[in-house]
This record gives structure tokens, C-alpha cells and sequence, in this order.
């Protein structure tokens, strides 16, 4: 029986849930923890996220926007099939949450990914879409999971479960066709993990602050803050510590591997990283390699004025 307890402009947000669904929400699933012990796991995860950002932020490096970056930017047929699809498939999903008044699960972290995805095959090349792409590169945790371990037992609709195979599966693929066109696309180094760490920090804060608070609210298990998944092999009271435990290996892991596979396989351009900065220094190479050129040319009339006033002050005396 669906949720009929919400009423008003914001039926289409939480009122079709059906709590009938094991795992879904609904009260038995609120009170699977209890409110103490949700409060101490919130408090120490957010404590822990605090320390890696701490040893994180001072470490992030990004490269100068090169032109070679823009040269990549030809590549707009597969960039625009890729996003076509992407789009595509995301509208779908929204169509059923709109379809079935459920539209409080488009704040699960796979479809932020997904969002977030959608920026980076549209953007244009600028500095700051490297450090977009490499944080999202340790946020792809979620699909592996959600393939091994599908929660399709909610979606009733036709079609609705093979969306959610097909959008899982193109999270997947996307990062090795960015890869693949190079530019403003490129890993961090392998051997550095302050990305991973950051996207770690990012995930905690954001399920046991935001995604935890609405999940109370509404009585909707939003990304299992509140109950575990019914496919969960980690069930029980201490099933989010768990949770914490295996992203810390996976989160790393995971990127690491993506920046790996693509470096083995030859699929992204070489990179050189001794040219990266740390993030909040401002890129040194505009898109059109003007900087440098205008730089020599202000310093050798410089110099010349300096040797002309040489010159004249040698005669005059």
C-alpha cells in the first residue's frame, strides 16, 4: 500500500513510496537503529571525515590548462553520443520517480554520479573540471555495488528495472571515454590518494548529515541510511560501520584501478604531472598559449628600454 500520509505541492517528492517493500522505509525500518546509536555513528563518522580532509586538502594538484586540452574539445561526435545516452537514460529515471510520486531517491549518491557525469561530458574545458573528474573518479563505488548486488525488488514499472542496469553500467563506462579523449580529463597520480580521501570525506559528511537527516524525516530509506538493503551481506545493527569500513578500501581502490586499467591499455594520452600545482594556485597557461609568448615579449622590452637608458646616460656623460 503506497504512502498516502503526504499531501499538498510536494506529493510527487516521498507519497508513492510503497513501505510494504522490504527496505524501502516506513517505521519499522526507522527504528531498526536507535536514535543513540545513530547519533554516536554520525558523530564519529564525521569526526573521521574531518581528519581526512585535514590530510587531504593541502595535497590536491591540478595542471594549468594547456592548449592541448582544446584540441581534445574535436572529439564532439562520440562526447555528444555519449552524453545523448547518458541523458537519456537519467530522463528515463526521472520519469518514473516523477511516475511514481518517488522522486526523493534522485538524492541516492549514484544519481549525484550521474549528475555530476552529465557536467563533465558537457562542460568545456577549464581547469577546474580536471578536479571535478577526478573526484567523481572515487564516487563510481556505488554502481559496482549496485550491479553485484541489485535492489530492483521496488521497481514495478516496465522497463524500470533494465533502466537501472543500463544507467549503473554507463557509470561505469563513461570515465574510460573521458579518459580516452585526454585534455582536461586525466587521473591523479597513482601513487596519490588525496582525491580518494577528499571524495571519502565528501561521501561520509553527505550520507549521515544530509541524506540521513531527509531519511528520518521522510521515513524513506534513502541509500540505506536507515535500515540495510534487503541484498545487504553485512546485515545487522552495525551494518553502517561496515559500510564505512569497506568504502575506505573501495573508494581508492576502485579509481585506482580505473587510472590503472587506462594506463595499461594505453587508452588516455601520457601526462606529464611534475607541471601540476596545487588546486588553488591559478593556472599559469591560458587556452591559447598567449601568456608565456606576451611575458617574453613585455621582459626583451624591458630589457632593450633598460639598455637604451644605459646607453644614453654612457653618451651624456
Amino acid at each position: 500500500m503506497a504512502n498516502n500520509s503526504v499531501g499538498g505541492h510536494f506529493d510527487f517528492v516521498f507519497a508513492g513510496v510503497d513501505f510494504n517493500l522490504p527496505g524501502n522505509g516506513g517505521k519499522e525500518c526507522s527504528e531498526f537503529l536507535s536514535m543513540t546509536q545513530r547519533l554516536i555513528e554520525s558523530g564519529l563518522s564525521c569526526l573521521f571525515a574531518v581528519y581526512l580532509f585535514w590530510c587531504s586538502y593541502s595535497k590536491l594538484k591540478l595542471p594549468p590548462l594547456r592548449e592541448d586540452a582544446l584540441n581534445r574539445e574535436m572529439d564532439y561526435w562520440g562526447k555528444r553520443v555519449m552524453l545523448l545516452c547518458m541523458c537519456l537514460t537519467f530522463g528515463i529515471e526521472l520519469g518514473f520517480k516523477f511516475a511514481t510520486r518517488q522522486m526523493i531517491w534522485i538524492f541516492n549518491p549514484c544519481h549525484v554520479a550521474s549528475i555530476v557525469q552529465i557536467y563533465l561530458l558537457a562542460a568545456p574545458p577549464r581547469r577546474y573540471v580536471t578536479g571535478i573528474f577526478r573526484f567523481h573518479m572515487h564516487m563510481l563505488t556505488g554502481a559496482p555495488i549496485a550491479l553485484l548486488f541489485p535492489v530492483v525488488n521496488t521497481r514495478l514499472l516496465p522497463f524500470e528495472a533494465e533502466t537501472y542496469y543500463i544507467q549503473h553500467i554507463l557509470m561505469l563506462v563513461i570515465p574510460f571515454y573521458l579518459m580516452r579523449m585526454g585534455g582536461v580529463y586525466i587521473p591523479e597520480q597513482l601513487g596519490d590518494f588525496s582525491w580518494a580521501l577528499m571524495t571519502l570525506c565528501f561521501q561520509i559528511i553527505y550520507h549521515f548529515v544530509p541524506l540521513q537527516t531527509a531519511a528520518l524525516i521522510s521515513h524513506v530509506n534513502l541509500n540505506n541510511m536507515l535500515c540495510p538493503a534487503i541484498s545487504d551481506p553485512f546485515h545487522g545493527p552495525y551494518y553502517r560501520l561496515c559500510a564505512i569500513s569497506h568504502q575506505v578500501i573501495l573508494i581508492p581502490t576502485l579509481g585506482k584501478i580505473y587510472a590503472w586499467a587506462a594506463q595499461y591499455f594505453n587508452i588516455r594520452p601520457k601526462h606529464d604531472y611534475s607541471i601540476e600545482q596545487p588546486w588553488l594556485v591559478s593556472s599559469t597557461e591560458t587556452t591559447n598559449g598567449k601568456i608565456s609568448s606576451d611575458t617574453n615579449r613585455i621582459s626583451s622590452a624591458n630589457k632593450s628600454e633598460d639598455v637604451k637608458q644605459v646607453n644614453g646616460h654612457l653618451k651624456a656623460n
